[in-house]
């Protein structure tokens, strides 16, 4: 069995540091608003403005904060249509040919799954005929074998990865 090359395909992280309450209060603000200034966070957290900054240094160090991106709004940039595409594959694992998915630009996130399907794609286009077309080329790859698509009729909760805790929302919300 030859083994291909997937360079690209992002690794697992490795350890990262334990979160302390401040961690997590200071996460919480920036996903909110990752335009605060460091003195905005000391204030929400009470640290100064240098602390803040030195503890967001080290969870940008400790892989905790991944990137500072600006959320787009799909409707805005002509991408109104939201959709959830399964992908079927034959075999298992990432192939080279799966890895040509990352350069369709429709593709917002792709994930492997257990279950039903080995793929699961969100995918953001501007009409049904767009959607078509992407799924036409979903297809041209070699391993694909079927697929499902979900298309979103409205969103009711769309938010980043949350800092907080099932624990710290248990005992009445997390630490102010």
């Amino acid at each position: 069995m030859a083994t291909e090359i997937t360079d690209g395909v992002r690794k697992n992280a490795g350890p990262t540091r334990v979160l302390d309450a401040l961690d997590r209060r200071i996460l919480g603000a920036l996903s909110l608003d990752a335009t605060l200034s460091y003195a905005a966070i000391g204030q929400e957290v009470g640290l100064s403005a240098p602390a803040v900054h030195e503890r967001v240094k080290r969870l940008r160090a400790s892989g905790a904060i991944e990137s500072t991106v600006a959320r787009l709004d799909g409707a805005a940039v002509g991408k109104p249509l939201l959709a959830f595409i399964h992908v079927d594959t034959e075999g298992w694992g990432v192939t080279t040919d799966l890895l040509a998915l990352q350069e369709m630009p429709e593709l917002e996130e792709v994930h492997s799954s257990a279950g039903d399907t080995n793929l699961i794609l969100k995918v953001r286009v501007a009409s049904p005929k767009a959607l078509e077309g992407l799924l036409a080329r979903i297809y041209e790859v070699g391993c694909v074998r079927a697929t499902r698509t979900y298309t979103v009729l409205s969103t009711h909760l769309d938010r980043p990865v949350q800092a907080g805790t099932t624990k710290e929302l248990a005992n009445g919300g997390p630490v102010k």
